[in-house]
């Protein structure tokens, strides 16, 4: 039979990401054949797969690609390299190109959204294949994802609020949904990273799998405590980081090793195999059943987030971004928060002389 290609672009070829087909694996672990999973991988590790403008438009054609494909099975969502999934947006380009632009920055948005939405709205199953960190941005495009299934050195978290934005690209929608209020409000804010083992505890990801190998044998992660212990509060907490010579121990240890992602990709394949073994319209309806919870948020306020953000590049966004781009490990990548606080409290207003006045690029060379 011949059909319909509903693919929006069948002729095009992505630059800035990787769209694969891989194979699925029956129960008896034989390759299927008519069947795949799709891959859909971030490319930039350099930059700690941060997506640029063009890689935002790719991953958008891609799930859109994906989601009429009739033989694919599920969509894997992750990123090139063992240091990172992704960090969320392109510094460079915040901090060169839209800082300051707003009218630039809100189109840009309305990119971002729809890169969320595509994720949202696709009509497959997607997993979030987390290889390294999920930060930011980052974050929250691995939030829109159904599954999650990471590396046991990830890290998760936010960091707007460090670096002159907000979470609003999904995080202040999604992530209460996943981990509960407190926990949600402190990570939004606080911008305190959680190891993969906290992740497992708090419901944010699937299962996590060791990837460190050191002598030929898979080890956990050495920079963390992976039993449960009682913080300074009564407050149970696995994955808590190391510290002093402990920590010291564990980088050398994570050094001596290699990175070796068999496990995780085993676990990825495994959960393809479990969706393989479901009705495919039950399991998409079941899936858009619950993806509503997310969605009741995300459209009732991608738009005046998208707003905000874009009025923000005049002000906050523009000192933090440039700071983080522009500054460096010896002179810092954060602002002055204490002197911006000083500042506006003393009535100063927005504008060049107060960012050089709290950027660590500046103020270093005074």
């Amino acid at each position: 039979m011949e059909f319909v290609n509903h693919d929006l672009t069948p002729e095009r070829e992505f630059n800035e990401i990787l769209y694969e087909e891989r194979p699925v694996f029956d129960a008896a672990g034989e390759s299927v054949d008519g069947l795949h999973a799709v891959w859909i991988t971030l490319d930039n590790p350099r930059q700690l797969n941060s997506y640029t403008t063009e890689s935002v438009k790719e991953v958008i054609l891609a799930f859109r690609r994906a989601s009429v494909d009739r033989a694919a099975v599920a969509v894997v969502f992750t990123g090139s390299g063992d240091r990172a999934f992704c960090t969320g947006g392109n510094t460079e380009e915040y901090s060169e190109y839209y800082a300051g632009r707003p009218g630039e920055y809100r189109q840009y948005m309305r990119l971002f959204n729809d890169m969320v939405s595509a994720i949202l709205m696709c009509d497959k199953p997607v997993i979030n294949r987390v290889n390294g960190m999920r930060i930011g941005g980052g974050q929250e495009i691995g939030m829109a994802c159904d599954f999650s299934v990471a590396s046991d050195l990830a890290r998760f978290g936010q960091a707007g609020p460090k670096h002159g934005s907000a979470p609003d690209g999904g995080s202040t929608d999604f992530l209460h949904l996943y981990v509960g209020w407190g926990d949600a409000m402190a990570s939004c804010v606080l911008c305190d990273p959680w190891s993969a083992h906290e992740a497992l505890r708090l419901g944010l990801v699937n299962d996590i799998f060791p990837v460190l190998k050191v002598d030929g044998e898979f080890i956990p992660n050495p920079l963390v405590v992976t039993d449960r212990y009682l913080d300074q509060w009564g407050k149970i907490i696995h994955g808590r980081p190391k510290e002093g010579d402990e920590l010291a121990a564990g980088k050398e240890l994570l050094k001596s090793g290699t990175i070796d992602f068999s496990m995780l990709d085993a676990g990825i394949d495994t959960m393809i195999t479990k969706i393989l073994y479901t009705m495919p319209d039950c399991t998409i309806k079941t899936v858009e059943s619950v993806r509503k919870k997310k969605l009741e948020h995300w459209d009732r306020n991608k738009e005046s987030n998208r707003a905000w953000l874009s009025l923000n590049m005049m002000t906050e966004a523009k000192a933090g971004f440039q700071a983080f781009h522009r500054g460096s490990r010896e002179v810092g990548r954060e602002v002055d928060y204490v002197e911006l606080r000083r500042r506006l409290a003393a009535g100063e207003t927005w504008g060049d002389e107060l960012i050089e006045a709290i950027s660590p690029q500046y103020t270093t060379d005074a």
